[in-house]
């Protein structure tokens, strides 16, 4: 800029600072993005009740009636929480819990959102999601917002747990469905999610083995 306001000229003068320009790192970050070059603007996906569920394990935990684990899985739209103590906190407690308490209770979900971790992230797993159309979302550090139901869910179950277990604490999982149903789901019905047990929504739930 000072050699142009200086009134100084050359043949190859536009070109070159258009050059110049193009490789100062700090003209690059500070300038305004063209349209071609910003991102592209995604639609808004518009989901109904139980079609994208996150799950994510809870613990170790003190052992308590051989389970050590908490599976959690929170529907993203009507904050619906399904909870169980297990084991471990492998693949097939992943797959089995999703047969048992999502697939067969609520419908084939539109995607399913995890964390990294290998016990969601394996062939196991997207074998089963691909066999009914499930995507499947994987959280990163960098967009920790996506997990937030699944989080929020998670410091809910563990605040009542520890108003309800006994001072050993390896009582648990004795009491995780009772304070489970008694204090997140009456919590959460503030979120008026209770017009999703309409019969015309149970009806039209997409069933795992075809319609």
């Amino acid at each position: 800029m000072k050699v142009l306001q200086s009134g100084f000229s050359w043949p190859s003068l536009f070109k070159d600072v258009h050059t110049m320009c193009r490789s100062c790192d700090r003209c690059q970050r500070l300038r305004k993005l063209t349209r071609r070059n910003q991102m592209p603007m995604n639609p808004i996906l518009i989901v109904d009740f139980f079609d994208v569920w996150g799950i994510d394990f809870m613990g170790p935990f003190p052992m308590s009636f051989g389970n050590s684990y908490i599976l959690v899985g929170v529907d993203y739209v009507s904050k619906w929480v399904e909870a169980i103590p297990c084991k471990h906190n492998d693949h097939k407690v992943v797959l089995k819990f999703l047969k048992e308490n999502i697939f067969s209770r609520f419908g084939v979900p539109k995607a399913i959102i995890s964390d990294g971790g290998i016990h969601f992230c394996n062939k196991p797993f997207e074998t089963l999601l691909a066999k009914y159309g499930v995507k499947h979302k994987v959280a990163t550090p960098y967009h920790p917002q996506t997990f937030g139901q699944v989080e929020l869910a998670n410091k809910e179950i563990k605040n009542i747990l520890m108003k309800v277990v006994n001072t050993s604490r390896r009582d648990w999982s004795f009491k995780l469905h009772d304070s489970f149903t008694m204090g997140i789901q009456n919590k959460l019905q503030d979120y008026s999610w209770h017009v999703s047990l309409s019969p015309s929504l149970w009806q039209s739930m997409p069933s795992p083995y075809g319609s």
